[in-house]
């Protein structure tokens, strides 16, 4: 008896370890798939320029520099470092423009009583699903006659006016779990509705306010067509722009800098990610985004 259930085990040991063997070759094959390009263009970074495109193999038997230190110089007159300086500039702003309006309008949405709040909260979820092309030719017309074009004002100033409706939602969200007690009680103590959405909302709403923040520094971050509207001075442009100048049409394209740019365009990203990734997580989880 004790034989007999010996074998039957084996027999269902084996297909469960095959299964699950199979299964973790499968996630590692699709894991390698998906790093796969981000590890042949940090390897490409460190290749000889001439071999950027040839070589198609992670391994680099000579790693250069080079390509830092001349893609650093390669556009512009003041280096690289004045992209860099731009792009955080505009994503500070921004992150600061939307976490500050629309952390507003989502209080008014998930803690003030008026009239017609489910309609306007209907209107502006509405608006995730306008395409942004739409909005190109009136917004270009309105910030040229304001004589905003070629600064920054068209990229940072919508976004103190809460016109990211996903990040107002996300808060509605997290603000709609906080207990009302909490506010009734600040109430009672003789607190408004801003010290209460200073003292008691902001501080609970950490984990969803860092999730916006990480979602605006990397749309801020890695947007192209934007800059490549209301920027045209090559001192105004921000990094994706100055690394599409790698690229040239005549057929002298530096790729061995676009890569090597590229890798360290990736840098800040990471280090916010790695930098916040606890609360980030928590913020995911707990405003229902998948």
């Amino acid at each position: 008896m004790t034989s007999a259930i010996s074998i039957r085990r084996r027999q269902g040991t084996v297909p469960y370890v095959a299964r699950r063997t199979f299964i973790h070759v499968g996630l590692i094959g699709a894991a390698f798939a998906m790093v796969y390009p981000l590890l042949w263009m940090t390897s490409t970074a460190f290749r000889p320029s001439e071999q950027a495109l040839i070589e198609d193999s992670l391994w680099v038997p000579s790693p250069t520099l080079e390509n830092f230190v001349g893609g650093w110089s390669a556009v512009g007159q003041h280096g690289f470092g004045v992209f860099f300086a731009n792009s955080l500039i505009i994503s500070i702003l921004v992150i600061i423009g939307n976490l500050l309006s629309c952390s507003l309008a989502a209080y008014a949405f998930a803690r003030l009583p008026f009239k017609g709040r489910k309609i306007w909260f209907a209107l502006m979820i509405g608006t995730i699903m306008l395409p942004i092309h739409v909005l190109l030719i009136p917004q270009y017309l309105l910030f040229n006659s304001l004589g905003w074009v070629d600064t920054f004002l068209p990229l940072v100033v919508p976004k103190f006016l809460a016109t990211e409706a996903f990040f107002v939602f996300l808060l509605v969200q997290f603000f709609r779990l906080i207990p009302h007690e909490l506010t009734e009680a600040g109430r009672i103590d003789g607190c408004g509705h801003p010290r209460i959405f200073a003292q008691l909302i902001l501080p609970l709403s950490v984990p969803a306010l860092t999730t916006a923040a990480a979602f605006s520094f990397i749309w801020s971050w890695n947007d192209f067509l934007s800059p490549l509207i209301y920027l045209t001075s090559q001192d105004n442009y921000t990094v994706p722009i100055a690394l599409s100048l790698f690229v040239d049409s005549t057929g002298t394209s530096n790729y061995g800098g676009l890569f090597a740019m590229s890798l360290l365009s990736l840098l800040p990203v990471i280090g916010f990610f790695l930098a916040f990734q606890k609360l980030l997580l928590d913020g995911i989880s707990t405003t229902g985004i998948k």
